[in-house]
């Protein structure tokens, strides 16, 4: 085996997932299933020799991969008026389960990192800036705040759930700011909740970080509604 498993702690069956992937330099949209299942098993029974606590989404997981493997396995069965690209590939949903959670990982890490930012600043009496134009890129928005509405933007969207489609073309964070970028020049005003509409979610994830990265570099300032179901994107 080319990967030793590590005994570390894992947030969840996703995370340990998503690291071994990343180990073994493998395409996230073509899991070598056999290789994954078998060290992600290995790291279930190390644990379990340890005593190590493992909840039931490790098991469910385990049984997930089992599954998907044993499908892989079997002949293919191919209708005459369906194109081998048609043929769903039985570890679709858990990639796009995986590059959901690569995501909101990420999303994750900058909303802590700006969190841990805030506790260790140290605050000082407001000067009189009242002659110099505002021009902080967050109104009346804390990160927890910022965490809140996003969670809650996710919620509502995930009630509208669809099925998609796995595209092998990314959608990338520099895409998604050029087209907020590019919406901002005919209003001066945009919907979060708009911008995202019919997005997967997936995207929705990358409009995100998009509006995160415009906003600290002064493009673009954020701003919430009162129940906190939307970011509103104002032009700067």
């Amino acid at each position: 085996m080319g990967y030793n498993i590590s005994l570390k702690s894992y947030e969840g069956p996703m995370d340990l997932l998503l690291d071994l992937i990343k180990k073994n330099e493998v395409d996230i949209y073509d899991i070598p299933i056999h290789l994954i299942t078998e060290q992600f098993l290995e790291y279930l029974n190390l644990s379990k020799t340890l005593n190590m606590d493992i909840t039931s989404d490790f098991i469910l997981m385990a049984a997930t991969l089992i599954e998907i493997k044993s499908k892989m396995l079997l002949p293919k069965h191919q209708d005459e008026d369906e194109s081998e690209e048609e043929t769903e590939d039985p570890r679709q949903e858990l990639v796009q389960k995986i590059l959901e959670y690569e995501k909101f990982r990420e999303v994750s890490s900058i909303l802590k990192t700006s969190h841990e930012f805030e506790n260790k600043s140290i605050y000082k009496l407001q000067e009189d800036f009242s002659s110099i134009d505002d021009v902080d890129f967050i109104k009346n928005l804390t990160t927890d705040k910022l965490a809140i509405a996003f969670s809650n933007i996710i919620k509502n969207m995930k009630a509208e759930e669809k099925n998609y489609t796995i595209r092998t073309e990314l959608f990338t964070n520099k895409m998604a700011m050029n087209i907020i970028k590019e919406k901002l020049k005919t209003s001066k005003q945009l919907s979060f909740v708009e911008v995202v509409k019919d997005q997967s979610l997936e995207n929705i994830i990358t409009y995100f970080l998009a509006i995160l990265e415009l906003a600290k570099n002064g493009k673009i300032t954020l701003d919430q509604n009162k129940d906190l179901s939307d970011i509103l994107i104002l032009r700067r």
